[in-house]
């Protein structure tokens, strides 16, 4: 089908938020260390931002920031799920169109490459509903399969043999697993019992790579924009990372005790009491207490002297009309994607791939028949 044989691997999850983004930033950052030109392609997204007049999904636009990829952005993101697009393909849908579309970009996308990384999006099966799961895109594009999955030892052996049950019945061949997100204090056990469950089952495990919080942490820019909240203070101090929300709803002397750790405080903004003690703990010399960014709730703002006090610490406050347990809820749903200016969080994932994937094991599995 393709004018270049060139080696390729399509990176898929068994569920969203496995890693399957972290995992691919890592292994272009890793292969192209081997390969000189590398490519990058997510043939089908579902989170895009509009680029001028195009939809660009985000993984494709973090990619192109980071290595630099040098092709053009719609044909990194060639196919991209707004609103609406699943109703309207049921209607009227054209596969061979999405297909050529798809294909046309990778073409581009692939022209000087020795290698190219394709993203998926989900599970196997995701974008059934318009003839473009993972399993049929891969199968489109001829590529081999690494499947990422969260930690555990049942589970994520149950989830890889149903998603390659998918991959199988099109004739893709699945390279071996991931496995994302493991505690440190079980790592041992559960890099010994995944490695013997998956062997059982003729599945090579290619990693076994451990929790990092600071991966799974948002920064207040994220926050910022994804609750799209008024900033009102604090923004030299936006790309710091949080890893733990406290809720307002006790008195100040008690979140004293919950103020350790990078902490993001969601308070009404009329709670000034426990806005003195956010300001408290991030006097200079405290070092026990840390608190990140605020997000004040209701649309209250505080009495004016406290708000003057509170910025001139530069913490990071942000306003938002909903109620203190609606935000909360908003926030614990994110899901947390790297950012371009995550710096810390690119370098990081840099480290860990190249520390606990086997990248030469995937290269030769690549030139297995």
């Amino acid at each position: 089908m393709f004018m270049r044989d060139i080696k390729r691997i399509y990176v898929g999850a068994t569920r969203q938020n496995d890693g399957k983004t972290i995992t691919a930033l890592g292994l272009l950052d890793a292969i192209s260390e081997i390969f000189p030109h590398v490519g990058y392609i997510k043939p089908v997204g579902q989170q895009f931002k509009l680029i001028g007049d195009k939809k660009i999904d985000k993984d494709a636009t973090l990619m192109n920031e980071v290595f630099h990829i040098g092709n053009q952005l719609p044909d990194m993101s060639p196919v991209a799920v707004p609103q609406g697009f699943t109703k309207d393909y049921i209607l009227h849908g054209n596969a061979k169109r999405l297909e050529k579309i798809i294909i046309n970009a990778y073409e581009r996308s692939s022209e000087g490459k020795d290698f190219m990384v394709i993203e998926g999006t989900g599970h196997a099966g995701v974008g059934s509903v318009f003839d473009l799961s993972n399993a049929a895109v891969a199968k489109l594009l001829g590529a081999k399969v690494i499947i990422v999955t969260c930690a555990g030892i049942g589970r994520p052996i149950d989830e890889v043999m149903l998603n390659k049950a998918v991959f199988d019945a099109i004739g893709v061949k699945v390279l071996g697993v991931v496995v994302n997100k493991v505690k440190p204090a079980k790592y041992e056990a559960i890099d010994k019992y995944v490695r013997l469950g998956f062997k059982r089952k003729g599945i090579d495990v290619l990693g076994v790579v451990p929790y990092f919080p600071v991966l799974s942490s948002p920064t207040i820019r994220q926050l910022h924009e994804d609750i799209k909240g008024e900033l009102i203070s604090g923004e030299n101090n936006l790309d710091q990372s949080v890893s733990k929300i406290i809720v307002g709803a006790m008195p100040a002397h008690t979140a004293l005790d919950y103020f350790r750790g990078d902490v993001l405080l969601i308070t009404p903004g009329n709670r000034e009491d426990l806005l003195l003690a956010a300001i408290t703990c991030n006097f200079p010399g405290i070092h026990t207490y840390s608190v990140k960014g605020i997000i004040l709730t209701c649309g209250v703002w505080p009495n004016k002297t406290i708000l003057k006090l509170v910025r001139h610490t530069d913490i990071p406050i942000i306003l938002v009309p909903d109620d203190t347990f609606t935000t909360a809820q908003k926030i614990t749903n994110l899901i947390i994607k790297i950012r371009p200016k995550d710096f810390d969080k690119i370098n990081k994932v840099k480290e860990v791939v190249k520390e606990y994937i086997d990248i030469n094991a995937i290269i030769k599995k690549l030139d297995d028949k």
